[in-house]
């Protein structure tokens, strides 16, 4: 007997249940904030509220000042009716033809990146806050002269109101923005240049394996109410979950499903991690229990899945891995040919790969509070991540004897660094395999020589 995944939930590709537990709410909420950051809009939107907000409070108070063009007042007064139409209605198309250059400049940028250095870099161009400040601030400068401009009553003959103090604060923020824009300027000329998008990929990537994978030192606290792992009987055959929709998984609730596990008494094998595409109707995980799951107890399993349209950082380490080896073998392509781009991306990987050789791996058993075996999932592992990070780039650059050169040298890098005969033997196999490929494609004797001199180092340790 088959059951699907049927989700209750569905908004923006994803597929989310309602169990109420802590930790899918904290894994529905990480989703949710991680599309509003990759998202162009939010920022400008919440600017654009508060300029719309604040147009109105700052013409409020003018109401309630009586202006006296003497004293402080000369600074705040503007003169005429006409004046001050004429002061808004030049911000207001001075704005909103800056807030059009802003979107083209943005627009030349991301489709330099992409055709560059990969569509799926696009994503950190869209949640770079400054380029997200920046127009949100033209777009709110120009609704906010607009809704203070149609609040100045009267004529030249006679004057019934013109918010003074809104108008000065129209300048101001007039003045900022011209600042902005050069600001801007610098920074999208700053951040299409290859050694940028590189060094900012790479602290995307630091970031997420000190989350996912803390060090061994942290890990080293025993987990209140944890005993030795009880045996668990399964007296019928697994009953396979099935996807209900095509998609990449987000994340899993692994403590939702332990604590769902524990509750009713059954077992998890699951088959997916996050990053997978998981294809409609394929086996999404495992159920083993005493008895047969009832229909609602299904329903709150599924509920720990979340799917989605495009891959994410959020649980895939895999993800920013991918983005700067997609950087070096685009710049090891014949029409780029730029091998000082891929070397920066190999010493990068090198730096988080030596952190991994120290980090905590999570184990593929999973127990609950009472030490009973309830899931099993798919973990990273350093093997998997050292492939992710050295395999394509040793292929595509096998022509190139100064990124294979580059390679092995980064692999004895690590090598110091690790302290596991297992990390160590990953390490070694691809070390190998480096060597072997240059003996197939080397034509030059000496550059064959130098990558032997560095292989050779790993025999002498």
């Amino acid at each position: 007997m088959a059951y699907k995944l049927f989700p209750t939930f569905k908004s923006s590709g994803c597929f989310i249940g309602r169990y109420k537990g802590a930790a899918l709410m904290k894994a529905k909420i990480t989703y949710i904030l991680e599309l509003l950051r990759t998202s162009f809009w939010f920022v400008p939107l919440i600017i654009v509220i508060s300029a719309i907000g604040l147009s109105g409070l700052l013409t409020y108070i003018d109401s309630l000042v009586d202006y006296k063009p003497q004293g402080f007042f000369l600074y705040l007064y503007t003169g005429s009716a006409e004046s001050a139409r004429s002061i808004l209605s030049t911000i207001s198309a001075a704005m909103l033809g800056a807030a059009s250059i802003v979107f083209s400049i943005t627009l030349v940028a991301l489709s330099l990146a992409s055709s560059q250095f990969g569509p799926r870099l696009v994503r950190n161009f869209m949640y770079d806050r400054l380029n997200q400040t920046v127009l949100g601030t033209y777009i709110a400068t120009f609704m906010y002269s607009l809704l203070v401009l149609q609040t100045v009553k009267g004529t030249e003959a006679e004057v019934q109101f013109i918010p003074h103090l809104a108008i000065l604060f129209s300048l101001a923020i007039s003045v900022c923005s011209i600042i902005l824009l050069v600001i801007f300027i610098h920074h999208i000329s700053v951040s299409i240049q290859a050694d940028h998008i590189i060094s900012t990929t790479a602290n995307n990537l630091n970031k997420s394996l000190r989350k996912l994978f803390p060090e061994e030192s942290e890990q080293n606290k025993p987990e209140p109410g944890r005993t030795e792992p009880q045996s668990f009987t399964i007296n019928i055959k697994g009953i396979p979950l099935h996807s209900h929709a095509d998609g990449y998984l987000q994340t899993t609730n692994t403590y939702g499903l332990i604590e769902l596990a524990q509750k009713n008494d059954f077992y998890v094998k699951l088959h997916c991690r996050p990053g997978d595409y998981v294809v409609k109707d394929s086996v999404l995980a495992t159920y083993y229990a005493a008895e047969p799951p009832r229909d609602n107890l299904l329903q709150n399993i599924y509920k720990n899945f979340i799917l989605g349209k495009r891959r994410t950082p959020i649980k895939d380490p895999e993800f920013a891995i991918n983005q700067i080896v997609e950087i070096a073998c685009r710049a090891l392509s014949p029409g780029i040919n730029d091998p000082f781009t891929a070397i920066t991306g190999i010493d990068k990987l090198t730096s988080a790969m030596c952190y991994l050789t120290k980090a905590h791996f999570p184990k593929p058993e999973k127990y609950d509070t009472e030490g009973v075996l309830r899931l099993t999932i798919r973990p990273f592992t350093f093997s998997g991540l050292l492939d992710a990070s050295f395999n394509q780039i040793r292929q595509y650059g096998a022509p190139s004897p100064s990124v294979m050169i580059r390679l092995m040298e980064a692999l004895f890098v690590i090598y110091g660094f690790a302290s596991k005969k297992s990390d160590k033997d990953d390490i070694l196999r691809h070390a190998d395999m480096i060597f072997r490929t240059s003996q197939i494609t080397f034509k030059e004797t000496n550059d064959f020589f130098d990558l032997s001199n560095r292989y050779e180092k790993f025999e002498r340790i």
